[in-house]
């Protein structure tokens, strides 16, 4: 758990990544979540799972998640763009 200061809530936080695909994933899967929040968990999967086979560790695995990233949550902000995030991997 850790605090919000932005907006004033407590978040949830998971980082492990065996956590994510062992507890984390299938408690969507059970209890799917509603509107485009569904298709990102999509994506948040499969990145998961190719990061599982060690895919972010070759060029052509790190790009595909960079790519699976950036369809999630279109209207969010962004740091970087897809684009800036590619170009340094080159």
């Amino acid at each position: 758990m850790r605090r919000d200061f932005s907006d004033k809530t407590l978040k949830y936080e998971v980082r492990s990544l065996d956590d994510l695909i062992s507890k984390i994933i299938p408690h969507f899967e059970v209890y799917p979540l509603f509107s485009s929040k569904n298709d990102d968990f999509k994506l948040f999967k499969e990145i998961c799972f190719l990061m599982k086979d060690e895919k972010h560790r070759v060029s052509s695995g790190l790009k595909r998640i960079v790519n699976l990233a950036c369809k999630m949550n279109p209207g969010g902000k962004r740091r970087y763009s897809r684009e800036d995030i590619l170009r340094t991997l080159r």
